[in-house]
C-alpha cells in the first residue's frame, strides 16, 4: 500500500537531490590573474607581433624622415637630424605634386571602376546557379589570386608596341569601325606604355582586372544575407530593378560598401608593382604616383632615404584621415541602426 504521508503534506514522492555532487556545484573563477586582466593577457601575442612588425618600422620611418640618411649612413655613420628640411624639400618641388595628383587620380576612378563592376558581377552570381556561380567565383579568383608582378609582366606584353596583342586586335577590326570608335585604322607600333596618360590608362585597367573579383565575392556574401522575401516584396510592388537595388540592396549593404572602398582606397594609393613594370622602371618621371616616387629618393643613386621616408609618411597620413572619415561614417550608420 503506497505512503500516503508525503502526499499529505504536499510533498514530492521523488528523492531529493543529492547534495556535493561534481555536476552540481557552482562554477568556479579561474585562479591566478584577475578577470580584467584575462583578456588583455589572451591580446598581448598578437599586439607583440603588430608592434613589431608594423608600429616599430613605423616609428623609424618618421625617424628618418626628419633625418639626412645616405651612403654614409648606411655604413655607420650616425644620421644627421634636419628638422623639417625634408618635408620642405618636398612641398617646394613640382614632381612631388605631380606624384600626388596621379596618385589622387588613378585611385579615385580605380576605386569607382572597382566598386561598379564588382557589385554588377556580384549581383549576377546571385541570380546565378548555384553550379554556374561557383564556378565563376573559382575563376575571377584566379584574377585576384594572381601575384601582383606576373598579371603585370602579362599586361605589359599585351600592350607591347611591336608584338602586343592589343595593337594586333586593333588593327583587325574594320577600318571604318575603328575610324567610327578611335578615330583612326592603323595601330602599328602604337607605344602605349610611353606617355604618362595612356600608362595610367592601361594601369587602371590592371589593377582593375585583378580588383574587382574581391568586390564581387564580398558583395555575393552580403546578397546572401538578406532575406529573400523583401525582393519578393518589391517585384509584387512592380519596382524596377534599378529602384530595388537603391531601396533594398544599397541601404542594407551600405556597411559592406563603406569597408570595400576604405580597403580599395588604401590598395590603390599604395600601388607600385604594376606601375613600376609598366613604366619600365622610374625612368619616366611624370608617370610617378607617390609609391614610386618614394622608392626612387630612398635607392636612387645617391640614395635620400630621408626623403623617401618623408614621402611616405605623407601617403601614410593621406591614407590615415581617409581611413578615418570612412570609419566614422560606418560608426555612425551603426549608431543610427
Amino acid at each position: 500500500m503506497a505512503d500516503t504521508s508525503t502526499i499529505a503534506r504536499g510533498g514530492d514522492s521523488s528523492p531529493a537531490p543529492a547534495r556535493g555532487r561534481r555536476g552540481s556545484a557552482p562554477p568556479r573563477k579561474p585562479s591566478g590573474l584577475p578577470a580584467w586582466v584575462v583578456p588583455y593577457a589572451l591580446l598581448l601575442p598578437g599586439l607583440v607581433v603588430i608592434g613589431g612588425l608594423l608600429l616599430y618600422p613605423l616609428y623609424q620611418m618618421v625617424v628618418m624622415s626628419f633625418q639626412n640618411v645616405g651612403l654614409r649612413q648606411i655604413r655607420g655613420v650616425p644620421a644627421e637630424s634636419v628638422g623639417l628640411e625634408n618635408y620642405e624639400k618636398l612641398l617646394e618641388s613640382e614632381l612631388f605634386w605631380t606624384s600626388l595628383r596621379n596618385t589622387v587620380v588613378f585611385a579615385v576612378v580605380t576605386v569607382a571602376f572597382t566598386m561598379i563592376l564588382g557589385t554588377l558581377v556580384g549581383i549576377l552570381l546571385h541570380n546565378l546557379g548555384k553550379k554556374m556561380s561557383t564556378f565563376l567565383v573559382v575563376g575571377i579568383m584566379a584574377a585576384w589570386a594572381t601575384p601582383a608582378i606576373a598579371s603585370a609582366i602579362i599586361w605589359r606584353w599585351m600592350f607591347d608596341a611591336e608584338s602586343g596583342i592589343i595593337n594586333w586586335a586593333l588593327n583587325a577590326l574594320p577600318d571604318w569601325f575603328s575610324e567610327l570608335l578611335f578615330g583612326r585604322s592603323d595601330w602599328a607600333g602604337e607605344p602605349w606604355l610611353n606617355e604618362p596618360f595612356t600608362i595610367y590608362l592601361v594601369l587602371i585597367l590592371v589593377v582593375t582586372w585583378a580588383g574587382f573579383p574581391f568586390i564581387a565575392v564580398s558583395v555575393l556574401a552580403g546578397l546572401k544575407s538578406i532575406s529573400a522575401e523583401l525582393y519578393e516584396a518589391a517585384r509584387v510592388d512592380g519596382a524596377s530593378a534599378w529602384r530595388t537595388f537603391w531601396k533594398i540592396t544599397f541601404p542594407l549593404l551600405k556597411p559592406v560598401f563603406s569597408v570595400l572602398i576604405v580597403l580599395s582606397t588604401i590598395w590603390n594609393f599604395k600601388v607600385f608593382t604594376q606601375l613600376f613594370v609598366l613604366a619600365g622602371g622610374t625612368s619616366n618621371r611624370e608617370a610617378f604616383n607617390l609609391s614610386l616616387y618614394s622608392f626612387t629618393q630612398a635607392f636612387s643613386a645617391p640614395p635620400k632615404m630621408g626623403m623617401g621616408a618623408a614621402i611616405a609618411v605623407v601617403l601614410t597620413l593621406i591614407l590615415l584621415v581617409i581611413t578615418a572619415v570612412y570609419v566614422r561614417q560606418i560608426v555612425k550608420t551603426e549608431d543610427v541602426r
